[in-house]
């Protein structure tokens, strides 16, 4: 049996959950996706998240050694210096799974219902993306590895902007999310790149700490 096999809602899936740990942080000045919030890494809270979606969990980092206390599986980008892009290729090309759910590492309150959300959409497109806010999240989408050859032929030339491959696939935008708490949904899709928002984040999660009690 596949480490992804999974079910969620009900259907049967294959799936690989991947956080995209690469990116330089220079704006943050320090590597983001090990910022401390509360008592967990950012990182360590995105891979226990995803873990409520599947045992099969990756991490795309061109620098293993910080993560490898984490015990999951590490791929570094086949291409160099092409973006988050050559992270999402490197999942597929590496992992062998039907479905793949992307987290990016600056984003600390990603929740599990929205993923199982998008999921409903999957029988039907090979990219289910989330827009909110009017702003597009490609490195929190969930893709088909029938997109990987079309991200490769990007890649090879030259074109690494991430949604590159979109006008070549079908493609659903996801704007509204029922049933899921407006707070939820706002926290999931907040990331944090300067320290400013580092501070935020830290305040969200004293905040959620709070409704816990």
């Amino acid at each position: 049996m596949k480490d992804g096999n999974t079910i969620v809602r009900g259907i049967y899936m294959d799936l690989c959950a991947v956080v995209l740990c690469g990116g330089q942080s220079s704006r943050m000045g320090t590597n983001k996706s090990l910022l401390q919030i509360s008592n967990y890494r950012v990182v360590e809270k995105i891979v226990s998240e995803l873990k409520k979606l599947t045992n099969h969990v990756v991490l795309i980092a061109n620098d293993e050694k910080p993560y490898e206390y984490l015990k999951v599986p590490i791929y570094k980008d086949r291409y160099n210096d092409a973006g988050p892009l050559a992270g999402i290729e490197s999942a597929m090309y590496h992992v062998d799974a039907e479905r793949f759910i992307f987290a990016a590492c600056d984003m600390p309150f990603v929740n599990k219902h929205l993923y199982e959300y998008l999921l409903t959409y999957a029988g039907d497109y090979e990219a289910i993306v989330p827009k909110y806010n009017g702003q597009v999240h490609p490195l929190a989408s969930i893709y088909s590895r029938n997109c990987l050859p079309v991200i490769k032929e990007k890649l090879d030339a030259g074109d690494y902007r991430v949604r590159s491959f979109f006008d070549d696939i079908q493609l659903k935008f996801v704007t509204l999310f029922p049933n899921i708490d407006e707070e939820v949904v706002k926290y999931h899709f907040f990331n944090m790149n300067t320290p400013v928002e580092y501070e935020e984040a830290k305040k969200i999660a004293e905040e959620l700490l709070k409704q816990q009690h």
